[in-house]
């Protein structure tokens, strides 16, 4: 069984580490990011799913399976995977980029915004529940529930170990080892 020390280790070179990293982050966010006009580099890259329905898309996803922990790239790579599929499909091309354009249009109607302007995140889920019953909404919903957490590296984020099954199981591993399920 691996015992997993969950405290935060802070000790000088770890303190500076990360000083510089923060350094490096708020330099590149307070010049801009690569992007190209409004749109983020990452959503340029995407071939089926058009930029302005990528960022629709990457706030929706995020709405969806909200983690504070997760960076945007978790996301970006899950929507990526999405985009491959949508390259060799053009119905679900058709239907992500109309999907996302009809998001903003419902959010248009109770917001006055585009969806991925509405600051209010409970403005933003009145949003997706006015569509839940789309196919486009069931579509994005299933695929990135799969497409997120079939990620690695998102498992270490979430403190998931990773299978089992060639180890015995979850019983003699810990699989009491997540604390914050207690305390819920």
């Amino acid at each position: 069984m691996r015992v997993l020390d969950k405290r935060t280790r802070l000790n000088r070179r770890n303190f500076l580490k990360t000083s510089a990293a923060s350094v490096a982050a708020a330099g590149a966010v307070s010049g801009g990011m690569v992007t190209i006009g409004a749109t983020p580099a990452w959503a340029e890259g995407l071939s089926a799913i058009k930029p302005d329905a990528a960022k629709t898309l990457l706030v929706m996803v995020r709405d969806l399976y909200p983690h504070d922990r997760l960076g945007d790239a978790y996301y970006e790579k899950a929507l990526a995977s999405m985009d491959q599929e949508a390259a060799k499909d053009a119905t679900l091309a058709g239907q992500l980029n109309e999907g996302a354009v009809a998001l903003d249009t419902a959010a248009r109607k109770l917001g006055n915004a585009p969806y991925a302007a509405i600051k209010a995140e409970a403005d933003r889920v009145a949003v997706l529940k006015s569509i839940e019953s789309t196919p486009f909404f069931h579509k994005v919903r299933g695929d990135m529930v799969v497409a997120l957490y079939n990620q690695p590296e998102v498992w270490a984020k979430l403190g998931y170990e990773g299978a089992s099954a060639e180890y015995g199981g979850y019983i003699h591993r810990g699989f009491d080892d997540l604390d914050w399920i207690k305390d819920a």
